[in-house]
């Protein structure tokens, strides 16, 4: 999908130096997270609107937060609450909302798409929050952000992503972030969870975990996404746990530094032990903590703080 000035619909052709741009702005914004008054007047009269088709915490609130920490007016809008659940299109609602007045919509939906038709319709920047199993573009980025802050840099490094690649958002968005800020990736997970030609992304597909997690400096893990599986696609999560779960076992063929992250929600001892969830080489939190920042540089940069071009 293609992404204009005013929006952020997917990273798939984000040069590197626009990524650059968003990871340095949220330098500074985490900046006013660590703040006693967490607050500055830069959105003072925009207004932020979040639209969400499918149910979210971090996503959400992180969204939320990142707006009210820049003093932008923040309305959330949930589908089974609103004028969706008497028939309402997404069209129809997105111009209702930004008749309104709105700057800024973020939207979460579970159709691929959704967010770049929406995006095509109205005049206010689009966010995608998450499009079906299509893509998850802010978790990519903070999970680069993420992966910069701790190790420096993230050209060279191996990251390993490990579980769902099928319905998994944030692997096709992570796919594209890390491939082209110059990181080598590496996706492992049952053959039925991995989408056919995904190596034409520039990831590697493994065969073998071990062999994937071999020298990895960072280890991302995804959840089973059981909702929007259909039956059959593996034996059970306990046979799953056994043979692609993260434990400490298999977290010592990584690197001796390797990051370990996860989107969330976790379920713990299915995908992720307990013990690496919450151990020292666990990014976890941060991941959390940065999403917030990287979310105020993205609402600063797409209402005017500098311009994101489009050269695509």
């Amino acid at each position: 999908m293609a992404i204009n000035g005013k929006d952020l619909i997917s990273l798939k052709n984000i040069p590197a130096e626009t990524i650059k741009l968003i990871l340095d702005t949220a330098e500074p914004m985490k900046e006013i997270i660590k703040r006693q008054i967490k607050k500055v007047p830069t959105l003072r009269g925009r207004t932020v609107v979040t639209v969400f088709y499918e149910a979210s915490t971090r996503t959400r609130t992180s969204f939320e937060l990142a707006a009210k920490y820049l003093s932008a007016d923040v309305v959330n809008i949930a589908a089974a609450t609103s004028s969706v659940s008497k028939g309402e299109s997404l069209k129809d609602t997105a111009r209702t909302i930004t008749s309104m007045g709105a700057d800024v919509v973020v939207l979460r939906h579970p159709m691929a798409g959704a967010s770049e038709l929406l995006a095509r319709t109205v005049d206010a920047s689009v966010i995608n929050a998450g499009d079906g199993a299509h893509e998850h573009p802010t978790q990519a980025l903070l999970d680069l952000f993420t992966v910069r802050e701790k190790k420096g840099r993230l050209e060279g490094l191996k990251v390993a992503i490990v579980g769902d690649i099928l319905h998994s958002r944030v692997a096709r968005s992570d796919i594209w972030g890390y491939t082209t800020m110059g990181a080598e990736v590496r996706l492992a997970g049952p053959a039925t969870l991995m989408p056919p030609g995904i190596e034409k992304t520039g990831a590697r597909v493994y065969n073998d975990l071990e062999e994937a997690l071999e020298g990895a400096d960072v280890v991302n893990i995804l959840r089973i996404q059981l909702e929007r599986q259909r039956q059959g696609l593996f034996p059970g999560l306990r046979e799953y746990a056994v043979m692609f779960g993260i434990n400490r076992d298999r977290l010592k063929l990584a690197a001796p530094d390797a990051l370990v992250m996860h989107p969330g929600p976790m379920n713990r001892g299915v995908e992720i032990s307990p013990e690496v969830a919450d151990g020292l080489q666990s990014v976890i939190n941060t991941q959390v903590t940065n999403g917030v920042a990287v979310r105020m540089a993205l609402l600063y940069l797409l209402t005017g703080g500098a311009h994101i071009e489009a050269a695509y």
